[in-house]
């Protein structure tokens, strides 16, 4: 799949707001003011005469004040899709608001989750409904592919976990997650056990969302910190991470499940 081209204003409105602003004052005082010095001082027969028919401004002030508008209504753009990305995230309080929103505000809300685990992050897919690569993360040097999936019901087999595998070599980069409001198939997770491929279903999003939200919703069916005996989750024996409660399928007795499985397989019992 080909990446989506940004162009200069939608390249500005993802970087962080201040940016477009600086890059805004940065540009009008380029051109209007350096633009002319260079041109007048210059010792150029050719390029002499422009610096000085532009000593009054003229055109350069016009483009100036263009390039100014068009980085601030950019950062403005940027500062407005922060706001609402983050408020999008500190609503959630569990499984059916996951469900209940849409696949864009889905692929916003798992982008912003990244983000504010220190990922720079690049929205390629919120062009459709299923976009195969939606999310691009670099951090550390390192770049990570992210595929959402939405999908209420179905769990996700391992047809699409090959697919999005395939991408790894395709794009050139490190790793590749798969996001999900369900759950994935047996084969799934078989499939991807020694790949540079993570699953993440959707109680483990919950709780890296609850992880990098501001605030909890004391409403929220996930506490945060780590007792089994008070009914909290608890952290993972091997890892650290938050745990997961399951049920053994074969006894059905409750126990408590890495929320990185199957890249980390700690449990303790419920």
């Amino acid at each position: 799949m080909a990446r989506r081209k940004q162009g200069g204003f939608e390249l500005i409105a993802s970087a962080p707001w201040p940016v477009g602003v600086v890059l805004g004052i940065v540009a009008y005082v380029g051109v209007r003011y350096g633009i002319r010095w260079y041109l007048s001082s210059s010792s150029n027969m050719f390029l002499a005469p422009i610096g000085k028919a532009t000593a009054n401004g003229g055109a350069t002030t016009i483009f100036a004040w263009t390039l100014l508008g068009i980085c601030w209504a950019a950062a403005f753009a940027s500062f407005i899709a922060r706001r609402q990305r983050g408020r999008l995230l500190e609503m959630q309080t569990g499984l059916g608001s996951l469900r209940a929103m849409n696949w864009k505000q889905f692929e916003m809300l798992v982008g912003e989750s990244f983000r504010r685990q220190g990922y720079r992050i690049e929205e390629t897919g919120l062009g459709g409904a299923d976009g195969g690569v939606d999310l691009r993360l670099s951090k550390n040097g390192t770049i990570t592919l992210v595929q959402c999936k939405q999908w209420r019901s179905q769990r996700v087999d391992v047809k699409i976990v090959r697919e999005i595998y395939g991408l790894l070599a395709h794009h050139g980069v490190d790793a590749v997650k798969i996001v999900a409001v369900g759950d994935f198939t047996p084969d799934a997770r078989r499939f991807v056990q020694g790949k540079p491929i993570e699953l993440i279903h959707g109680e483990a999003l919950l709780v890296m969302i609850q992880g990098v939200q501001k605030t909890t919703s004391p409403s929220s069916h996930l506490p945060t910190k780590s007792n089994p005996a008070s009914g909290v989750i608890p952290d993972c024996p091997s890892c650290g991470a938050p745990m997961v409660k399951r049920n053994n399928r074969r006894s059905h007795e409750a126990f408590w499940g890495c929320a990185k499985y199957p890249s980390c397989r700690g449990t303790r019992p419920a």
